[in-house]
């Protein structure tokens, strides 16, 4: 086993869970993590006094990146528009540079997200890694909002984005989403392998959160993100931020500094549960259009060898043909570099305080 998995395994580990369940930031040994978007202020001085913060993620890219050519019409858009909107989206790159330098000089863990929108996963995926430019000891995260293909991402798409991430990098991302999608997906998880697999960052506004877990292959969150502005206001709130407004997100981790600091960047699926009912295949597939790499990550349990790899061909024309006709230009070309063995390289929302994330930035 892996090193992230063993830290990925190490996190969840049941026995530790149900001490977690009811607020677990009131343990002072438990790492707290700010998360935070362009337009949450933060006085970094005053935030950094808090020695219980260990870590920082960032918002980094929203959706599909845009062209910005701002000549004639720009999706319906004046040129001053456009024009207007490319300095607001240089100045959140900056921003973004900005905290990423000032969080890593002072020691904190960093990380970033991608709010995922409708639209082509791998433009997506690409989007994601040349805005956050992640290094290998930073969090990437995949930040699902909800299950409405109209405003959010498919959880169909949410797996190629996550596939693609693997295949570029070598690791895949933490899942960031609310309790009623997690079950959605945990309920379905046949269906969604990889999703079902990636270590949670759940939201939810609630003091305790017993019975939760065991929810799918999730034996516990990898992080808790328990105060946002649904639940944090100036009379109370779970825990403030020193330096930031009641807007701001704050998470948990079952776990001091060190022993996070050790998992920070995860990157690998948990263990797959044993399915109720059938005897299904149980394969980590690489779930992008560029499936087809001659082999999955782990191999196939309890099946013949020539049967695992059909069903691992099987899943790949699946993926396929849901995104081919959509980039065709990105599936060859990442087809064919997996075949040569290489990597290819929040506006605040009003929801139910127990439900939803209240971010969609």
């Amino acid at each position: 086993m892996s090193a992230l998995a063993a830290g990925a395994l190490l996190l969840v580990a049941p026995g530790k869970v149900a001490a977690t369940d009811l607020e677990p930031w009131k343990d002072r040994d438990n790492a707290i993590i700010v998360d935070a978007y362009e337009l949450n202020e933060i006085d970094w001085p005053l935030m950094l006094t808090d020695e219980r913060i260990a870590g920082f993620i960032s918002k980094a890219s929203d959706g599909l990146p845009e062209s910005f050519d701002c000549k004639g019409e720009h999706d319906g858009d004046t040129v001053a528009h456009c024009k207007t909107m490319w300095r607001k989206y240089a100045v959140s790159r900056e921003l973004y540079e900005t905290r990423r330098l000032l969080a890593r000089a002072h020691g904190l863990l960093w990380g970033a997200y991608h709010l995922a929108r409708p639209g082509n996963p791998i433009d997506q995926a690409n989007h994601f890694l040349d805005y956050a430019k992640p290094q290998p000891d930073e969090l990437m995260v995949l930040d699902i909002e909800g299950l409405d293909p109209k405003q959010f991402m498919s959880l169909e798409d949410a797996q190629v984005f996550a596939g693609h991430i693997k295949t570029r990098t070598g690791r895949y991302p933490v899942l960031y989403t609310n309790h009623s999608t997690a079950r959605h997906i945990a309920a379905n998880r046949s269906k969604y392998r990889i999703l079902a697999r990636l270590p949670l960052w759940y939201a939810r506004y609630k003091p305790a959160i017993r019975n939760v877990f065991p929810l799918g292959n999730w034996d516990g969150y990898a992080l808790w993100q328990f105060s946002a502005a649904a639940n944090c206001n100036k009379r109370r709130c779970p825990y403030r931020i020193k330096g930031a407004l009641v807007d701001i997100d704050v998470n948990v981790a079952a776990m001091d500094r060190a022993a996070l600091a050790k998992i920070w960047a995860f990157g690998a699926l948990l263990p797959e549960k044993p399915f109720d009912g059938d005897d299904e295949i149980a394969v980590d597939e690489i779930f992008t259009a560029s499936v087809s790499r001659g082999a999955a990550d782990e191999e196939p349990r309890s099946m013949p060898a020539k049967i695992a790899a059909e069903a691992i061909a099987g899943v790949a024309a699946a993926a396929s043909a849901r995104v081919q006709s959509r980039d065709r230009g990105a599936i060859s070309a990442m087809t064919a570099s997996s075949a040569d063995g290489g990597a290819s390289p929040m506006i605040e929302a009003v929801t139910p305080a127990a439900q939803a994330p209240a971010r969609i930035r």
